[in-house]
C-alpha cells in the first residue's frame, strides 16, 4: 500500500493543527514522565503507581470510541474538540485539593476520561484536512504537522524536568494546569470542517471493518507494538530514578528520543516510500525488540541510552504514521473518527491497562529490568502479527 505525499492542504489551513498538536503533546510528554515520580513523592507504592496509571488507560477501552462515534455521528468535531479539553482542564483541579490516593484516583478517572477524546477527534480532522483528492493521507504534510507534537514534548518534557529540579515535584499539579489552559486556547483557534459520509462499502460501520483479517492483524500488532511501549512510558522515569539519574538527566534522555523523532516527521516523506507501511510496522517492531532488551542490560550505561532512545524514531515515528496511512485506508470518511479511536482503544488503552498492571508487579517481584525483558519479547510477538498483517495486504486485489 502507497501513501500519497502530495501537498493537500495549504499551510494556513493546518497551522492551527500544529499548534494543537505542540500542546496537547507537549501536556502528555510532562504527564507520563512526571506524574509517577508525583505519585511516588506522595508516599505511593510502585505497585500503586502501576495500578493508578493502568486506571488511566482503562478509560481509553471505551472513552475513545465514544467521543469518535459522537464526532461522527453529528459532525461537529471542534465544539467536542472543546469540551473534552475544557473539562480536563476543570478536572486537574482537583490537584490542588485532597491528596489521599482515592481522590486522586477519581481526579485522574475524570481527567483522562475528557483527554481521551482529544487524539481520536483531532487526528480524524486533520487527517482530512491532509487528504489528497482520492481519501490517501499526505503522509509528509502529516508529517510536518506532526512533528509539532514532538516539539511540544521536548520542550515540555526538558523545562518540567529542570523546573521540578528547582522548584520541587509538587510544583507538578501547576504546570499540568497551565499546559491545559493553553490547549483549551489552541483548541478555539481550529477552522470547522465536516467530513462528507464516503460512498462505499467502508460506510457499512468501523467494526464491520475491524472483522477484515488484514486490519484485524495490523491492530494485533499495534497492540503488542505499544504494549512493549508500555515499558518505556510507565516505568522508564521510575527505572532511571532508582539508578540514581537526576530529574534533569532523565529529562533530557526524554528529550533525546523526541528529537530524532522530530527529524523523521520532518522527512518522513522521503522516507516512508522505501517500504510499504506494513513493512515499516514489521522493522518497527523488530527493532523495539532490541531497544528493550538494550535497556533492560545496560541502563548504567549513558551512551547506550542514548542509542536506545535515538530508536524511537523507529519503534515510535515510522510506526504511529504507518499506522494513520493504514487508518486512512479502511477508515474513509464518516468513518474517521471512529478509526482514529479503535487506534487509540486497542492500541493504547489495552495495552496500558494490561502493561500497567504486569509491570507494577513485574517490577515490584523482579525489579524494573525484568519490564523492559518482558517488552522485548512482546515486541518479538509483535512482529509475527505485523509480518501477517503484511501478508494479507500483499495479497488484495
Amino acid at each position: 500500500m502507497s501513501v500519497d505525499v502530495r501537498s493537500a492542504a495549504p499551510r494556513a489551513g493546518v497551522l492551527p493543527f500544529a499548534a494543537i498538536s505542540l500542546c496537547y503533546f507537549g501536556f502528555a510528554g510532562l504527564f507520563g514522565t512526571y506524574a509517577p515520580l508525583w505519585y511516588q513523592s506522595l508516599g505511593y507504592s510502585t505497585f500503586a503507581i502501576g495500578a493508578l496509571t493502568s486506571m488511566q488507560s482503562a478509560t481509553r477501552l471505551f472513552a475513545p470510541y465514544a467521543w469518535g462515534w459522537s464526532a461522527d455521528h453529528s459532525g461537529r468535531r471542534e465544539p467536542l474538540l472543546r469540551l473534552a479539553i475544557g473539562g480536563a482542564l476543570v478536572a486537574s483541579l482537583g490537584f490542588f485539593f485532597v491528596r489521599d490516593y482515592a481522590w486522586i484516583a477519581v481526579v485522574c478517572l475524570a481527567l483522562t476520561l475528557c483527554t481521551a477524546g482529544v487524539v481520536p477527534i483531532s487526528e480524524a480532522v486533520l487527517a482530512h484536512h491532509v487528504s489528497g483528492s482520492e481519501g490517501q493521507v499526505d503522509i509528509a504534510r502529516y508529517g510536518r504537522v506532526r512533528l509539532w507534537g514532538s516539539v511540544g514534548f521536548i520542550a515540555a518534557v526538558t523545562a518540567t524536568g529542570f523546573a521540578l529540579e528547582a522548584a520541587g515535584v509538587e510544583r507538578f499539579p501547576l504546570i499540568c494546569t497551565g499546559v491545559l489552559a493553553i490547549l483549551l486556547f489552541a483548541a478555539f483557534r481550529l477552522p470547522p470542517s465536516h467530513d462528507q459520509a464516503h460512498a462505499g462499502p467502508a460506510v457499512s460501520g468501523a467494526l464491520a471493518v475491524l472483522r477484515e483479517p488484514v486490519v484485524a492483524w495490523f491492530f494485533t500488532g499495534t497492540f503488542l507494538t505499544v504494549l512493549a511501549h508500555t515499558s518505556l512510558y510507565a516505568f522508564y522515569s521510575l527505572y532511571l530514578s532508582s539508578l540514581g539519574y537526576g530529574k534533569g538527566a532523565i529529562g533530557l534522555l526524554w528529550s533525546v528520543g523526541v528529537t530524532i523523532e522530530v527529524a523523521w516527521f520532518a522527512f518522513q516523506g522521503r522516507w516512508l516510500k522505501w517500504l510499504p507501511v506494513h513493512g515499516w510496522l514489521v522493522l518497527a517492531a523488530a527493532i523495539s525488540a532490541l531497544r528493550f532488551a538494550a535497556i533492560a542490560a545496560f541502563a548504567d550505561l549513558v551512551a547506550v541510552l542514548i542509542v536506545a532512545q535515538l530508536l524511537h524514531a523507529l519503534t515510535f515515528a515510522a510506526q504511529h504514521s504507518s499506522c494513520i496511512a493504514v487508518i486512512s485506508r479502511h477508515f474513509p470518511g464518516r468513518l474517521r473518527s471512529r478509526g482514529q479511536a479503535l487506534y487509540t482503544v486497542l492500541g493504547y488503552g489495552a495495552s496500558g491497562v494490561l502493561g500497567g498492571v504486569a509491570g507494577g508487579a513485574l517490577s515490584e517481584r523482579f525489579g524494573f529490568a525484568a519490564v523492559f525483558w518482558a517488552a522485548s519479547v512482546v515486541s518479538l510477538l509483535a512482529v509475527l502479527s505485523c509480518w501477517r498483517a503484511l501478508v494479507l495486504d500483499r495479497a488484495r486485489p
